[in-house]
């Protein structure tokens, strides 16, 4: 698994399905962002079946089905729309046309689930929230840096075993490396990315919200900037964001698109968590010029000082989940109204943003 680029970066865990053969099939509609890879090896190791993928690039769908040796590549959308075996299609379409799809989707009876940010605009979620109810389906997002990080599914743990008591604060931190020979064209367009706080704080987000178990947050203040990327009018390079829950929890984040090249990850990803009792510090993707392994999880609370190297060791239960989810109608995963809310609380963080000049 490649670490030097975050558009490409595809955790891949251990095989550990929920359902049998053939019960539960998927497809990939748009393949414009490399999180497609990293949310169907999740899916597949929860026991999906990918059965096509579809793409307007040929080379994309290509690499593609190198990837995953036994999909189909489908002629267009709608052959795997009319596929009723589908039960669930995921996307990384460009941001800003992944909510059209998604109600396309569930139009045809099937559930979405798309790359983070699910979508770009209030008037979207207001349309992806009234389809999701309407039709029963689920709009599940993919929001990686907690879903596919062991160390943050380890904290999530330890956090509801009561380990380090109430959480009471959450930092996060979410460098990027930028790599702008490998960007498309769209990455660098605002209105269709949406904005850096948009964007990758919408990870940041709902791992704040899940962390300190809120249902909702204010945005306190928001700020954004293009501090070395004049060539680039559209891109903000830099974002951070204050928020208050609805339990009294605070956060604050950062993302930037300053990652070092000598940095051996594409970003330094770390995540503060303050408890009552202790707290912990999650070192996601390596541990500066000490392991480049990553998924480190640092403990202090009143028995002393402790840290966990857990890579390879507690897996992304996410996927097997959703498929349940999906299956049987529950909501284990992660419910509908956490999904749109974390989404909900990005954009308007993104809105009312100070830019900074």
């Amino acid at each position: 698994m490649q670490k030097a680029d975050g558009m490409f970066y595809a955790p891949k865990g251990k095989p550990n399905p929920v359902c049998k053969e053939g019960e539960f099939q998927i497809a990939a509609i748009g393949l414009d962002h490399g999180h497609i890879y990293g949310m169907c090896n999740g899916m597949v190791e929860g026991g999906a079946e990918l059965k096509w993928v579809y793409d307007p690039d040929p080379a994309k769908v290509k690499q593609f089905c190198q990837a995953f040796p036994k999909v189909q590549a489908a002629s267009s959308e709608d052959e795997i729309l009319n596929d009723l075996s589908v039960r669930l299609i995921a996307s990384a379409r460009i941001p800003s046309e992944r909510c059209s799809l998604g109600l396309k989707v569930m139009d045809h009876g099937k559930h979405y689930f798309a790359d983070k940010p699910p979508l770009t605009t209030l008037n979207q979620l207001a349309e992806a929230r009234r389809k999701a109810e309407d039709s029963g389906m689920k709009y599940a997002v993919y929001y990686a840096e907690r879903l596919h990080s062991e160390c943050a599914v380890y904290a999530g743990q330890l956090i509801e075993e009561g380990t380090i008591g109430r959480v009471v604060q959450v930092i996060g931190l979410g460098p990027h490396r930028m790599n702008p020979d490998t960007r498309p064209p769209w990455f660098f367009k605002k209105k269709k990315y949406g904005g850096i706080i948009c964007d990758i704080g919408s990870h940041q987000i709902e791992q704040f919200l899940s962390f300190a178990g809120a249902k909702d947050a204010k945005i306190l203040h928001s700020k954004v900037a293009n501090y070395n990327h004049p060539q680039y009018p559209e891109l903000e390079d830099f974002g951070d964001a204050s928020l208050v829950a609805d339990n009294g929890a605070t956060a604050y984040f950062r993302v930037d698109w300053f990652t070092p090249d000598g940095l051996g990850a594409w970003g330094d990803g770390r995540t503060f968590i303050l408890g009552t009792q202790g707290y912990i510090e999650l070192r996601k993707y390596l541990d500066v010029s000490r392991d480049n392994e990553g998924d480190q999880v640092y403990l202090v609370d009143h028995e002393g000082e402790k840290r966990f190297s857990v890579c390879g060791k507690v897996g992304f239960p996410y996927f097997g989940k959703l498929i349940l989810d999906c299956l049987g109608g529950t909501e284990k995963a992660m419910t509908q109204e956490h999904t749109f809310k974390a989404a909900e609380l990005a954009i308007k963080a993104q809105m009312q943003a100070k830019r900074i000049e």
